[in-house]
């Protein structure tokens, strides 16, 4: 039983036809991988996913359940988390404030556990919990939009363009963070122009092409395609 079933949605930005009959699954335990260049489709697929889009036809259903027009709050308490492209913490906010926003769909008593958990996956956070969100450094920051999340409890997180704005070295940290999120038993959905380190975790991957997907495999073997080498890994 897939945990994340998108089935034939079409989606528009006034007359522009942005995702085009889209079909897809997320199994529970996988790293599942959208790749694409900008524009493909990526970061609306996902926003239709956690509501903040609608489909203009086909559904979507997150463990057995329609969530095809159910309001974004209610997605997350279901257990489907986003972490949007950009980040998007409140800058003005400490570190700690953040992360007890990511909680409000759980209990007050729920609170502290979590923030024990993100504290231990991200030491860094603990570090500097009483900071001013907007100071930290862009993988900080990145590492706070994830454990902000992280807080709600979710059993699918989707993650758009986490390596974005990144250097080198801080991208092999954020996709060490993945690959540690994914052994613990968290389902993720990623969205990455980096495809050769989107597909070196992905248990499979779909490439998008203005809007359509156009190719469908496990990680690995896309990687490995030549169309997909020559496309998005310059080979």
């Amino acid at each position: 039983m897939s945990m994340l079933e998108v089935k034939n949605i079409n989606v528009y930005y006034g007359s522009i036809h942005a995702i085009k009959d889209i079909s897809f699954s997320v199994e529970q335990g996988e790293v599942v991988a959208l790749i694409g260049a900008n524009g493909a489709g990526k970061s609306t697929i996902l926003k239709t996913i956690s509501g903040l889009l609608r489909t203009k036809t086909g559904s979507i259903s997150f463990q057995n359940q329609s969530i095809t027009t159910t309001i974004p709050h209610k997605i997350v308490a279901q257990g489907l988390a986003h972490v949007p492209e950009g980040r998007r913490i409140f800058a003005q906010m400490s570190v700690e404030e953040n992360l007890e926003m990511g909680a409000y769909t759980r209990s007050n008593s729920e609170i502290a556990p979590g923030l024990e958990r993100v504290y231990e996956r991200f030491p860094r956070l603990k570090e500097r919990r009483r900071q001013t969100a907007g100071t930290l450094s862009g993988d900080e920051q990145q590492m706070l939009a994830m454990g902000r999340a992280l807080m709600s409890r979710p059993t699918l997180l989707m993650l758009d363009e986490p390596s974005m704005g990144l250097a080198p070295i801080l991208v092999e940290e954020i996709f060490d963070i993945i690959r540690e999120l994914h052994k613990d038993g968290t389902t993720i959905l990623l969205v990455e122009q980096n495809a050769q380190m989107a597909l070196s975790v992905a248990d499979r991957g779909y490439v998008l092409e203005t809007g359509k997907i156009v190719l469908s495999g496990g990680g690995i073997q896309l990687l490995q395609d030549d169309a997909v080498r020559k496309a998005y890994l310059g080979g």
